[in-house]
């Protein structure tokens, strides 16, 4: 058996669908770092001791170098901490989008003969593979999944009082 010596090329439009899905994991990211910011500075009280500060300062420097599946973990300990509602159904989505994310940005994408799909060949750390071929309209839902929950991140952050400025982003225009 011989190895192709390059992947097939991705239509325009469907690899355009994939980069906006991961577009989508990047904003969910900054959600998840503010959200857990805010969170967790909360759990701080009104007058933290200066050790209690200098080791939550520490935990704040390491979230902003987390990945994806340890900051969804990270949020999720913050949730239940915090004991935000319906925290349940938020933890699920993010495990779901973790999948997604993993498969989207790590597969290696083979056509699917006489469809406009392809099939994601991936496998994830537990050796399973993704069953199904997707189309643009798949992408499409896992970023509005993805946005959906970042949304909900961001008003369960908002809900703290603590907002700051978003990265790259001037409110003023």
């Amino acid at each position: 058996m011989t190895m192709h010596r390059a992947p097939a090329r991705l239509p325009e439009d469907f690899a355009a669908a994939i980069g906006h899905a991961v577009s989508g994991f990047g904003f969910l990211e900054e959600a998840l770092k503010r959200a857990i910011f805010a969170l967790s500075r909360d759990g701080l009280g009104e007058a933290p001791s200066d050790r209690a500060l200098n080791s939550w300062l520490q935990r704040m420097e390491d979230v902003a170098d987390d990945s994806l599946g340890t900051l969804i973990d990270q949020f999720i300990k913050q949730m239940q901490r915090a004991r935000v509602k319906d925290r349940d159904s938020l933890a699920g989505a993010l495990r779901q989008i973790r999948r997604s994310r993993n498969m989207l940005c790590h597969a290696s994408w083979k056509p699917v003969a006489d469809s406009p799909r392809w099939h994601p060949a991936f496998l994830n750390t537990k050796g399973e593979a993704f069953p199904d071929d997707l189309g643009i309209k798949d992408i499409e839902r896992i970023q509005d999944q993805t946005l959906d929950a970042a949304a909900r991140i961001v008003a369960i952050m908002r809900a703290t009082g603590i907002e700051g400025e978003w990265v790259g982003h001037d409110d003023a225009d």
